[in-house]
């Protein structure tokens, strides 16, 4: 299928698609004529990398865990370092909060002491 239709049966743009290819999130292949190719399943594969991307995994990550996914939502099969490569992220995300949380404080105090 052409980038085209993969984009209206996916809901997501030509240019972000080009994107997931440019990460190696999603393959094609050329056709004679210079356009993009998508294989059947590449509508799902969009919804494994969205839904990854909604859990907060940057694309690094997600390139490791596409192989371990399965389905739309997607589940996550045992591949070898998938525990780990969860385990860094969410320390990751952990870390992301408490700085946010830290922020958040020292603003509050702020906002206190100005009202003052």
């Amino acid at each position: 299928m052409r980038i085209g239709e993969l984009s209206r049966l996916t809901g997501v743009s030509p240019r972000l698609l080009r994107y997931y290819e440019q990460q190696g999130l999603l393959v094609s292949s050329r056709r004679a004529n210079g356009y993009r190719d998508y294989a059947d399943d590449a509508p799902m594969i969009v919804a494994q990398i969205r839904g990854l991307l909604d859990a907060g995994l940057p694309t690094e990550v997600i390139r490791d865990l596409l192989p371990c996914a399965e389905g739309k939502e997607p589940r996550l099969n045992g591949c070898p370092a998938l525990t780990a490569i969860l385990a860094d992220a969410m320390r990751e995300v952990q870390s992301r909060m408490d700085r946010l949380a830290h922020h958040r404080d020292a603003l509050a105090r702020y906002l206190q002491a100005s009202a003052s």
